[in-house]
């Protein structure tokens, strides 16, 4: 059943761009539990501080669509290598500037990078996958998902040690520099895929022109878009939830989302057995069901384990969401190649970024509690959806 671990940790380029995913999951882990710091540094309330991370979708949203321009201008190896040590160089930026509209500036430019970096590296998965007849995707997706955790935890721990976030930034975008760096003749060793120009008539080249969702794909993305506010919610509000409504120790405010990366990972990590012994359609559905019984755990017993526990179930539940709906996602009959990736990666980048916003609102008019019940209900309605559509 784990085969597909050991095929994909003795293959040389495949390691290299899990490392790279690994690489974003920490950068974010740390970014995420160092927003608690933010909301204090500038007294925000939870719908001020949701504004400000509404910085984050609007610099994904703008920049998304010209990703596949950057891919085939530059090729996907070159914009994933660069995409990365520019992602890691700007998210010293907002942790480290006093005033806010900077900060919010600074969110638009790391949201950006990250569009592009996301599509690139996802778009070399697929490459491998093809080019070697190896299933990957789910795993690099756990190697997003296993650095999260890492960044969660590690930033706690510094947090606790009362290290200054701009200076644990800096030396971490230092680090995964030099790792990229030394990763970067594997990387290009991968083979280049370029988009055609029939393609690029279709709507997959510099995002000219948008390809509105129907069908299958509408559906993978109302999916996407349930699973990807799940995420973005634990990524961006479990500190703060760890914190304002737990009360738990500042070393333990990182746990929660360190729980919640660990299954993701270990979900993830299996997923390239369980989802083609099982089929995509009823992992997610178990998955979307395990989620929301998992945030239930966390709102009736909000203590230090019990919310941990609760925050794993999620983990578990939403971690082969993004590798079966992007894999699925790249297969819709009758589009060109790449362009149901970079639709979906426009819809799911929005949820991801966009949906926190809304739990800061919510939060702010009722409280985080009952923001977290509304991220339960998408869990269920998710798990519904799935009966719709064909996910592979």
């Amino acid at each position: 059943m784990l085969t597909h671990l050991r095929t994909f940790f003795t293959h040389r380029q495949g390691l290299a761009i899990g490392m790279v995913f690994i690489s974003v999951g920490f950068l974010f882990g740390n970014w995420a539990t160092l927003i608690p710091f933010i909301k204090q540094k500038f007294d925000l309330n939870d719908a001020q501080l949701g504004l400000l991370l509404l910085s984050f979708p609007i610099g994904a949203t703008v920049m998304n669509p010209f990703s596949t321009f950057f891919i085939n201008r530059f090729g996907m190896l070159n914009t994933t290598i660069f995409g990365l040590i520019l992602l890691a160089t700007t998210f010293v930026s907002p942790v480290g500037v006093s005033w806010l509209p900077l900060t919010s500036f600074s969110l638009i430019i790391v949201g950006m990078c990250l569009s592009v970096t996301n599509v690139a590296m996802n778009t070399c998965v697929t490459s491998l996958e093809h080019q070697y007849s190896i299933n990957i995707m789910s795993t690099c997706h756990g190697m997003f998902s296993a650095g999260l955790m890492f960044g969660s935890i590690a930033a706690s721990i510094l947090r606790g040690m009362k290290i200054e976030p701009v200076l644990q930034m800096t030396a971490i975008a230092a680090l995964i520099t030099a790792m990229v760096l030394l990763l970067r003749p594997t990387i290009l060793g991968i083979h280049e895929e370029k988009i055609t120009e029939d393609e690029s008539s279709q709507g997959v080249s510099s995002g000219a022109k948008f390809i509105l969702p129907k069908g299958a794909l509408l559906v993978m993305i109302l999916i996407s878009l349930c699973t990807n506010v799940t995420e973005g919610t634990m990524a961006d509000w479990t500190a703060v939830y760890m914190r304002d409504i737990v009360r738990t120790d500042d070393y333990f405010i990182g746990w929660g989302l360190a729980g919640y990366s660990m299954f993701m990972s270990l979900g993830r990590f299996v997923g390239d057995a369980l989802i083609p012994r099982f089929g995509g359609n009823a992992v997610l559905r178990t998955g979307g069901m395990i989620a929301a019984l998992g945030i239930a755990l966390a709102i009736a017993f909000p203590y230090t384990i019990t919310a941990i526990l609760g925050f794993m179930l999620v983990g578990a539940g939403v971690s082969c969401g993004a590798p079966i709906l992007y894999g699925s996602a790249a297969r819709v009959p009758g589009m060109a190649k790449g362009a149901g990736l970079a639709t979906m990666n426009t819809f799911s980048m929005g949820g991801f970024l966009a949906g926190p916003v809304l739990i800061g609102f919510i939060s702010k008019s009722v409280n985080l509690s009952f923001a977290f019940s509304i991220v339960a209900v998408l869990a269920i309605v998710w798990a519904f959806l799935v009966n719709r559509v064909k996910l592979y």
